[in-house]
C-alpha cells in the first residue's frame, strides 16, 4: 500500500513538473515572438520617416508626376493608420506595408526618367537608406516568421496543445510579403559581363569534322614466317670494281686418259 502511494505521488510530481516546464516554455516562445515583432515595427517606423523626405526631393525635379507622389503619400498614411490601430494584426499591417512598397517601386521607376534626379546626392542617400531599411525588414520578417512557426507548432502538437488550451495560448499570425518582384523567379542577365567589361570572345566558325586518316598498306610478310615484319634494309655502300689482272693464257687441251703426248 505504501509503495502504491509512493508511485502515485511520484507520477503526480512528474506530471506537475512537466506542466510547469511546458507552460514556461510557452511563455518564453510567446515573448520571443513579441520581441521579434518589435524589431520589425522599429524598421517600419524608420521607413515611414524616410518617405516624406524622399517625396519632397522627387517633387523638386518631377513636379508633373503628381499622381505617383499622391499614391505614395496615401499608401504611407494607410500604413501608419494600420500600425497605430491596436486591433490590427501582422496580416493587416502586412497588406498595408505591401501596398506602400509597391507604390515606392513605382516612384523609383519614374525617377529613372530624370537624370538630374538620379544624380542628386540627397536622392541617392535616401535611396540607400531605404534599401538598407528594406534589407533589415526582410531579415526581421524571416526571424519573426521562424519564431511564429515554432510557437504555432507547439500550440497544435500533442500533448502541449492541452496546456495551450488550458492557458488560452492561440496561434500567432505570420508577416508575409506578396510583392511579385520578391516572389517571382530570379532573372540572371549576363549581358553586362560582355558589354560593360572585357569584350566578348569572337565566335569562331565551326571547323570541319576531322577526316579519317589513311591506313598505310600492310608490309609484305617474309616467306615462311607469317605476321613477321621484314627487317629494314640497310643501304649497301657501292664497292669499287676489282683491279683487272693480266689476261690469262688458255690452258692446253687435256688429252684423253691413257694417251701420252707425242714427241715432235
Amino acid at each position: 500500500m505504501v509503495i502504491a502511494i509512493v508511485v502515485i505521488v511520484v507520477i503526480l510530481a512528474l506530471a506537475a513538473l512537466s506542466f510547469v516546464v511546458s507552460a514556461n516554455r510557452f511563455v518564453r516562445q510567446r515573448n520571443l515572438v513579441q520581441e521579434s515583432w518589435r524589431q520589425i515595427d522599429v524598421e517600419l517606423q524608420r521607413r515611414h520617416d524616410l518617405i516624406p523626405n524622399l517625396i519632397e526631393t522627387v517633387r523638386g525635379y518631377a513636379t508633373q508626376e503628381r499622381t505617383v507622389l499622391q499614391q505614395v503619400t496615401e499608401a504611407r498614411t494607410h500604413a501608419i493608420q494600420a500600425r497605430a490601430a491596436g486591433n490590427a494584426g501582422p496580416e493587416q499591417m502586412a497588406a498595408a506595408e505591401n501596398q506602400l512598397q509597391r507604390s515606392l517601386g513605382g516612384l523609383f521607376a519614374v525617377a529613372e526618367s530624370y537624370p538630374q534626379l538620379k544624380s542628386n546626392e540627397n536622392f541617392l542617400e535616401l535611396q540607400r537608406q531605404l534599401a538598407d531599411t528594406e534589407d533589415r525588414i526582410a531579415a526581421g520578417r524571416r526571424f519573426y516568421n521562424g519564431n511564429v512557426r515554432a510557437y504555432n507548432t507547439r500550440v497544435e502538437a500533442f500533448p502541449s496543445s492541452i496546456i495551450a488550451g488550458m492557458r488560452n495560448y492561440t496561434k500567432e499570425q505570420y508577416f508575409e510579403v506578396d510583392d511579385p518582384q520578391v516572389r517571382g523567379p530570379v532573372n540572371v542577365d549576363f549581358s553586362s559581363l560582355t558589354s560593360g567589361g572585357a569584350p566578348a570572345a569572337p565566335q569562331q566558325a565551326p571547323s570541319a569534322p576531322p577526316q579519317p586518316e589513311a591506313i598505310p598498306p600492310a608490309a609484305p610478310q617474309q616467306y615462311g614466317v607469317p605476321g613477321q615484319q621484314p627487317a629494314p634494309q640497310q643501304a649497301v655502300p657501292p664497292q669499287s670494281a676489282p683491279p683487272q689482272s693480266a689476261p690469262q693464257q688458255p690452258a692446253p687441251p687435256q688429252q684423253p686418259y691413257g694417251e701420252q703426248p707425242r714427241q715432235g
